[in-house]
């Protein structure tokens, strides 16, 4: 198995990882109340889900 010649520093390897920074996600308006979610998810605040409502609350009597 080969082996290096001589040590890489610390620094050379951070500069090979500088690019491995994680994104923000996107995020989109909910069409029925507006909220920012995430695409392809469901609303928490509504509970809807392509302009339907997948989480219906039940009423507290």
């Amino acid at each position: 198995m080969a082996l290096p010649k001589k040590r890489s520093s610390s620094t050379r390897g951070k500069k090979r990882r500088a690019h491995w920074k994680g994104s923000i996600p996107k995020l989109i308006k909910c069409p029925n109340c507006g909220n920012l979610t995430m695409p392809h998810s469901i609303c928490l605040e509504c509970g809807y889900y392509k302009d339907k409502p997948v989480i219906i609350e039940e009423e507290a009597e």
